[in-house]
């Protein structure tokens, strides 16, 4: 910045919402989760448990029915969206449409991967992306077993409902990284 004055004030703010400067802008409780976590990632009964909680969601959802990419992951389950509703064309956004359900209906914060996140080309073009998914990623230490069965619960819900979901349009979008902050509306039927 060219106003030192501005600049002072923007560093002492930046320290009262997010962390010193010279930390990255990380604030010292973040800068301790992550030292906790690279001590965490390599000892083996921490790893096997936590593979081990994402294998159990995986393996539940699929028992259910509910299509998802396999093997289960180590960090996510990945439900394959364009598997579950096939009325849904993937560019009206399957796997956004899923995504939103899961939360609308239980709290679930998911991720589409997909046409929304990949399907925009840098000249303004959209296809279809290769699949149409939803990530239901698992954090390290957040989630307890209630927690997980309690994912079931509402998928398996939504699953079984997923005639009824509609495609998504998009309202507005950034010119980049739209799977960030774009606006949806269902489709009308």
């Amino acid at each position: 910045m060219n106003d030192d004055a501005l600049a002072e004030r923007c560093r002492n703010l930046l320290i009262l919402t997010e962390g010193f400067p010279t930390y990255g802008g990380l604030a010292g409780r973040d800068l301790e989760a992550i030292a906790q976590g690279l001590r965490e990632v390599v000892q083996e009964d921490y790893l096997r448990y936590r593979i081990r909680s994402t294998e159990y969601l995986g393996e539940a959802l699929v028992a259910s029915g509910v299509p998802c990419v396999q093997p289960i992951g180590g960090h996510a389950v990945y439900i394959d969206a364009a598997a579950l509703l096939p009325h849904i064309q993937p560019l009206e956004y399957p796997g956004q449409a899923l995504a939103v359900a899961l939360y609308r209906e239980g709290g679930i914060r998911a991720c589409e991967i997909g046409s929304v996140m990949f399907g925009l080309h840098p000249d303004g073009t959209e296809s279809p992306a290769e699949m149409e998914l939803v990530r239901l990623a698992i954090p390290r230490r957040v989630y307890t077993q209630s927690h997980v069965d309690y994912v079931i619960e509402v998928v398996r819900w939504v699953a079984e409902r997923s005639t009824q979901l509609r495609g998504m349009r998009i309202v507005s979008a950034p010119p980049a990284l739209r799977h960030f902050t774009a606006r949806f509306e269902p489709i009308a039927s």
